[in-house]
């Protein structure tokens, strides 16, 4: 990424906080804040006028919250969708299932090391998700057993509907996009799952787009969503 630098919003009714976010994104050679937001209305209209690279959100703000303002922002009937990273204290499976499910691309906890934060926003930045390793653990162990039908149909983009299978299916996966859904649920990034499959980089995001294709979604965590709803994880180690 040399050249370029990540514009972040930071979104958090505590101003110690948003201070503390700037001192750690700002100390970074390729990241810089370009607003502050002590609310969520605030938020929206700077997120739109502004058109950060990521948004850093918290979940509990006046106004509106970092939910509402994530599904404003990027939720399934936003045409151009910005990337929302949500950073709380609160970590309850409803507050990071609603964050994903509004468009969210990432979900972290407070209290996690400064060098996790500035991961989270580099992946954020390039459409790549990260969740809190303690989070992902309990939302597979959560999602599995409370699975969801999807309808039979999903919109695909404006004035297009795709006719899906009655697990979301609109064509079957191979053998190989199952096991890239498998890590992508998982959290693993575009490097891990090249590493962990033995193909390049180049391979990793043919698969990945050819899974969205298939699933009619639009971010890999969409992908995730999908495979845990599914139990494509049920039974899986990590």
């Amino acid at each position: 990424m040399s050249g370029m630098t990540i514009r972040v919003l930071l979104a958090d009714d505590q101003a110690m906080v948003r201070a503390a976010f700037r001192m750690i994104l700002d100390s970074q050679p390729d990241m810089q804040v370009v607003a502050e937001a002590a609310d969520g209305a605030t938020a929206v209209e700077q997120a739109r006028r502004l058109r950060p690279d990521v948004c850093l959100l918290d979940i509990r703000m006046p106004e509106l919250d970092g939910l509402e303002v994530t599904r404003l922002l990027a939720g399934p009937d936003v045409p151009d969708p910005l990337n929302i990273l949500i950073a709380t204290t609160f970590d309850l499976d409803e507050y990071v299932y609603s964050a994903l499910r509004n468009g969210a691309c990432g979900f972290l906890l407070k209290d996690g090391a400064p060098g996790l934060l500035t991961e989270a926003v580099r992946a954020a930045s390039m459409g790549d998700s990260l969740i809190s390793p303690s989070v992902t653990v309990r939302l597979l162990a959560h999602m599995a057993p409370h699975r969801r039908q999807r309808p039979a149909t999903r919109q695909t983009h404006p004035g297009r509907t795709a006719r899906a299978r009655p697990n979301g299916l609109v064509e079957p996966l191979t053998q190989r996009e199952l096991d890239v859904v498998r890590l992508v649920a998982r959290g693993r990034t575009n490097d891990e799952l090249s590493t962990e499959l033995y193909v390049t980089l180049s391979t990793v995001k043919t698969h990945l787009g050819n899974i969205q294709r298939k699933l009619a979604t639009r971010n890999r965590v969409e992908i995730a969503a999908w495979a845990w709803e599914n139990g494509i994880c049920t039974g899986d180690q990590d």
